[in-house]
């Protein structure tokens, strides 16, 4: 069975815009998903949509077997849901904010003690459990709202960019508890827009442009489209001019036929199936070209490698416009309660 079935799903905002253009997806029991794209992209749009918050203007979703629009209760009370923004109360202690999040989902009051504990064992503030909030780091206040929102334990948890604002320690602290929680069955959806998340995290990923599925496949299907090896190059004079002209000499030497040369803050980029081979044949054309190298670098694609393969720009460009509280409402807001 599919946790996630998703069909032409389209939302557009009172202003005209289009959020979400016609996506379809299907994520099975048990996987642990991605859905990857720069700000402006459509995923919290469309994380929205999947959970009641938002109504399609289009399209048909089911969630663990309930439809979004005509069962939402129902949908609601089969998932867990980590916004970007944590949900806890930081008056509360964490003991408390885990309790309250019981008896709103309901669990049995003969099972709450034990639940409590188990959550807070599992996101390692068993130690803090009788200390308010209000004097958790970040990265405490982020495990903590994953807690709360695995209480009523869902078959089904959405992670809206998760991990955004910390720092990295705290970052891969939480990616270690969403493995476990994924280890012990529960189907994972994650939007975010850190390559190396989705790289680590995801069994697969879709990645999104300007409302689109773009592309989906696993991490490594997804950078073996890529084309090759990357070479990176450093010029000690990033100027504009001695950019251009590395590009020119990179094209015209005839060594990566193959392949695309692309300009970068520091230099330029070769992705090419000849890159290892052919990497000290470039410097010294390079160099014959009165440029500068201080970097070389030959590695394997990365997921933003992907990303600007498929869509032409890196995975963190800003975009002018946001996802949600934009110029417009959507057609339909938010689903019956």
């Amino acid at each position: 069975m599919n946790a996630i079935e998703a069909t032409s799903v389209e939302l557009t905002y009172s202003d005209g815009t289009e959020a979400v253009r016609g996506i379809n997806l299907a994520v099975p029991e048990g996987e642990f998903f991605g859905f990857l794209g720069p700000n402006g992209a459509g995923k919290t749009t469309a994380i929205k949509t999947l959970t009641t918050l938002l109504r399609p203007t289009a399209g048909t979703v089911a969630v663990n077997g309930f439809d979004v629009i005509e069962e939402p209760r129902a949908v609601r009370a089969s998932i867990g849901y980590m916004a970007q923004e944590t949900s806890i109360d930081k008056e509360l202690t964490a003991r408390e904010n885990v309790s309250f999040a019981c008896e709103a989902y309901g669990v049995p009051r003969g099972e709450r003690a034990d639940r409590i504990d188990e959550l807070l064992d599992l996101v390692d503030l068993a130690d803090v459990a009788e200390k308010r909030a209000d004097g958790f780091s970040g990265g405490m206040r982020k495990r903590l709202d994953v807690a709360t929102a695995l209480v009523h334990r869902p078959p089904l948890v959405f992670l809206d960019e998760p991990t955004t604002g910390l720092d990295p320690k705290a970052r891969i602290d939480l990616w270690e508890y969403f493995r476990e929680i994924n280890r012990q069955g529960t189907t994972v959806f994650l939007t975010t827009q850190y390559l190396e998340e989705a790289d680590q995290l995801c069994d697969r990923l879709s990645v999104i442009q300007d409302g689109r599925i773009v592309a989906t496949d696993s991490p490594e299907a997804l950078k073996s489209q890529v084309g090759g090896d990357v070479l990176d190059i450093t010029l000690a004079d990033a100027s504009e001019d001695d950019r251009t002209r590395a590009r020119r000499v990179a094209e015209r030497s005839g060594l990566f036929e193959d392949g695309t040369v692309e300009p970068t803050d520091e230099g330029i980029s070769v992705t090419s199936k000849r890159a290892r081979r052919s990497g000290t044949d470039l410097l010294v054309a390079l160099r014959d070209a009165g440029l500068t190298v201080t970097g070389f670098d030959v590695r394997s694609p990365t997921l933003d490698d992907v990303f600007l393969a498929i869509t032409g720009e890196r995975a963190n460009d800003e975009r002018d416009r946001t996802e949600s509280g934009g110029p417009g409402e959507p057609v339909e807001t938010e689903v019956g309660r």
